[in-house]
């Protein structure tokens, strides 16, 4: 067994708190540790979380890739939904955008309110 574990995901935005707030409602995950300018999230049970950074320089990334030289995106984050058509609106409800570029029937593409990109996806 390795030595090492991931402990976490972090995600830089203009505003760590606002960004780990969405996250938090969107995933059911609580507060574990809480700074002015750091937050880390998980799941209530433990395991791996999702950490946030406020980062005053921050630039959203784009996607799809449109001009070589801007910011493209260098991550994204897949969560496994049982029903997508729900999973989609709670999503919007809670501040998401759906990409206009959707490239799968079975997945959904959005933008959180700092701009990464996530999925929502459903297994066939």
């Amino acid at each position: 067994m390795s030595p090492t574990r991931l402990s976490a995901v972090v995600l830089d935005a203009y505003d760590a708190h606002e960004l780990a707030d969405f996250y938090q409602r969107l995933l059911g995950f609580v507060v574990r540790e809480e700074e002015p300018d750091w937050v880390v999230i998980g799941p209530p049970d433990g395991g791996t979380g999702l950490s946030f950074q406020t980062e005053p320089e921050y630039v959203p990334p784009l996607w799809p890739t449109r001009n070589p030289g801007e910011q493209q995106m260098m991550m994204h984050l897949d969560i496994e939904v049982d029903d997508l058509e729900a999973e989609t609106a709670r999503a919007l409800a809670e501040g998401a955008r759906l990409a206009e570029y959707q490239p799968q029937d079975d997945v959904r593409v959005f933008f959180d309110p700092a701009g990464h990109p996530f999925c929502l996806w459903i297994s066939r």
